[in-house]
């Protein structure tokens, strides 16, 4: 764990690496106005965790870490507190390889880049794929119709309704026009209002209320925003009988599972979900994971590890409707287990 601070620039940030087993750390960047220190190392902590889970399940050589700034209040010179930001990942001898997330840009990371080459997610064309999020919702569409074949017996979203929360987003936005293409009646939320408005005109999107999205009469609720949004207050609001959204830890105990679970709802665990992202910028950390130059994009390998996620989740919920437990215990057990055998030198399978 690395506490970064710049007083020039007005950098506070914490750097979590929570695994090295299968090689460095890697994961991105997210700044957010944090009420408080303490809330943003639980953030750190939790999504560093969940970066090793996902990039372990995703067959992917490379460890967890995380990171996370909190944002100045008032103005700030952008670009000089990246690069502080950069000089932070680069005391670290390469342990952690960061990329951007939740409010940050591929330019912020160009600004990283000046300071460190431990970094990815940088903009297309500069030896880099620019951003991930389309791969990431890529991920979750499919993943969705794993969930869905299993939930209500469809091969197709076509007429499946659903609420996408955080549509307006990076990720949300992407996902929200796989699902209007496949048919899907889409209903969104958002802070963003003109987002909104944007993905309303285009796909014929209902905009509905944020704190209205969990009860509305849909099959699918897709949580794409932050984290924690299944929690005790919640969990009795969502009418959907699928759970499975982009958003990190959106569970805000591991019990909420088993809560899903006694509900009849089918959870898909987060980190299988959104995994996209991370696989595909792999081309890009040049460290040899694939024996590739860090510009040489492989379509193809990256197809064959979003069809391999497709199958974890599928072998994940079968498992959980078999044994009837909570499928984001089973995960969990399956993570653990895998970061186990490669600390014990045993050989990654999927990688």
């Amino acid at each position: 764990m690395l506490f970064a601070t710049d007083e020039k620039t007005g950098l506070k940030a914490i750097i979590g690496v929570h695994s090295t087993a299968t090689g460095p750390g890697a994961g991105g960047c997210r700044m957010w106005s944090y009420p408080s220190s303490a809330e943003a190392l639980e953030d750190v902590l939790r999504l560093s965790q969940g970066m090793s889970y996902k990039n372990i399940m995703a067959g992917l050589p490379i460890g967890g870490g995380k990171s996370v700034i909190m944002k100045p209040e008032g103005d700030f010179d952008r670009k000089a507190l990246f690069e502080a930001f950069g000089r932070a990942v680069e005391s670290l001898g390469g342990q952690y390889i960061t990329a951007e997330d939740v409010g940050v840009s591929p330019a912020d990371m160009m600004a990283v880049r000046s300071s460190t080459k431990n970094v990815v997610g940088l903009p297309e064309g500069q030896a880099a794929t620019g951003d991930p999020s389309p791969v990431t919702a890529e991920g979750v569409f499919r993943g969705m119709k794993v969930c869905v074949e299993r939930g209500l017996g469809k091969s197709d979203l076509s007429g499946v309704r659903v609420a996408v929360q955080g549509a307006a987003g990076h990720v949300g936005a992407y996902l929200c026009g796989h699902l209007a293409e496949a048919g899907a009646e889409l209903f969104i939320t958002d802070i963003n209002e003109p987002g909104l408005k944007e993905l309303e005109a285009k796909h014929g999107a209902k905009i509905v209320g944020l704190d209205d999205i969990y009860a509305l009469d849909v099959d699918v609720f897709a949580p794409c925003a932050l984290g924690a949004v299944i929690n005790e207050d919640t969990i009795d609001q969502i009418q959907a009988k699928i759970i499975a959204g982009a958003a990190n830890n959106q569970l805000k105990t591991r019990a909420m599972g088993a809560e899903l679970q006694k509900r009849g709802k089918i959870y898909a665990p987060d980190y299988v979900l959104n995994a996209g992202g991370i696989i595909n910028v792999m081309s890009e950390i040049g460290i040899g994971i694939m024996g590739k130059p860090a510009s040489d994009y492989d379509s193809g390998w990256v197809e064959n590890k979003l069809v391999g996620l497709e199958n974890t989740l599928g072998e994940i919920l079968d498992m959980s409707d078999k044994e009837g437990r909570p499928s984001n215990l089973i995960a969990d057990e399956v993570a653990r287990n895998r970061i186990e055998d490669a600390r014990s030198g045993k050989v990654m399978e999927n990688a």
